[in-house]
């Protein structure tokens, strides 16, 4: 099919269906491909697009970002992380990029392998990488510190802050606010964990759910595909990304995240504490989690209560709903971490003026 075809089957679909349709994208990436490619206005206005917790600068809370620029401040210390970490706003609206500015030991990389080589280079100094990411940068960040191990660097650790999607998908299925009626699931993380650990919210959620590549006619077919299995009554895990995607993943990656890391219980914003959404070093690698060798003790904060990034991210709220957006928060003065990353739903209706449709 083309596209003007699947379009006609959507809207076909839609009038078989007979009610709205809110079908969330989880993936940062898939929302801003849906914004450039025009792809809310091409569908029926049954159907409703939402973005959800699929940007990990998102999602990362306060309070690990407070804990990274303490751990950049103290002594013979330096805390390298990505670029797109830098301005996320912490605690008392505090960031690593401020931060840096007072003098504090900041740095930003491509590769934690480059932090494992300053690391190398710099013995005398204690090399903490802010860890961020999901399941998609997790083998790489296991590969660094296995190879920490063999090589005997031990002025180098990592503060853990990845996440697990599966799990903060099904925290979204227990909150009723939400009403998601299916999920175009992310390309990238599954490339990695194939599609095994969705098939809960088919057989528990009753939900469908298909893992889509991100070019417009990949993400139409998608939705078609989802759509299809809303009108038969079916709730399976399917995979429109055939060409990246095995149902099985990446069983090697898989296995070296199992090795290097354990599951634990880890904050997001927007969602609070999600059981087992978490990764942190086993107990045999426990020499390398900053968390354990830098401790670095920090305050409380409240969110903003005017921004509301979390209602973005649990897919209740669209981003012009919240009464900063476009007014005191911007993507030179992001008041909320949706707003700070390329991928954060705020930044990406701010660059391309979308409307939701829903």
């Amino acid at each position: 099919m083309n596209a003007g075809d699947i379009i006609a089957e959507i809207a076909r679909l839609c009038a078989d269906i007979g009610r709205p349709v809110k079908l969330m994208e989880v993936c940062g990436t898939h929302t801003v491909s849906i914004f450039r490619h025009g792809i809310k206005g091409m569908l029926p206005g049954e159907v409703s697009l939402i973005s959800g917790p699929g940007c990990p600068v998102c999602v990362t809370p306060l309070r690990d970002i407070d804990a990274a620029i303490r751990l950049s401040m103290l002594d013979k210390t330096v805390l390298m992380t990505f670029g797109d970490m830098m301005h996320v706003p912490g605690g008392n609206r505090d960031s690593l990029y401020k931060a840096r500015g007072r003098g504090a030991a900041v740095d930003t990389v491509y590769s934690p392998l480059d932090v494992l080589e300053f690391a190398a280079n710099n013995r005398a100094l204690d090399v903490a990488f802010f860890a961020t990411g999901f399941e998609t940068t997790s083998p790489l960040i296991a590969a660094t510190l296995k190879e920490a191990h063999n090589r005997g660097i031990r002025n180098f650790s990592i503060y853990s802050a990845h996440k697990l999607v599966p799990p903060a998908l099904r925290a979204l299925l227990n909150l009723p606010a939400a009403a998601i009626d299916g999920f175009i699931l992310p390309g990238h993380v599954s490339t990695i964990i194939g599609k095994r650990p969705y098939e809960f919210i088919a057989a528990e959620f009753r939900r469908p759910g298909v893992i889509t590549g991100f070019e417009g006619m990949e993400i139409l077919m998608g939705i078609y595909m989802l759509l299809l299995q809303i009108a038969q009554d079916r709730a399976e895990i399917e995979i429109e990304y055939k060409k990246a995607v095995r149902p099985e993943g990446n069983t090697k990656a898989v296995a070296m995240i199992e090795e290097i890391f354990s599951t634990v219980d880890t904050e997001w914003r927007g969602l609070g504490v999600i059981p087992m959404s978490g990764l942190a070093p086993r107990d045999e690698f426990s020499c390398y989690d900053a968390r354990k060798r830098l401790p670095a003790v920090v305050e409380d904060y409240s969110e903003i209560t005017a921004c509301q990034c979390a209602d973005v991210l649990r897919g209740i709220k669209t981003p012009p709903e919240c009464a900063l957006f476009k007014k005191a928060c911007t993507p030179e003065n992001p008041v909320g971490a949706c707003m700070v990353s390329s991928e954060g739903s705020c930044s990406a209706y701010f660059k391309y003026g979308a409307i939701d449709n829903g």
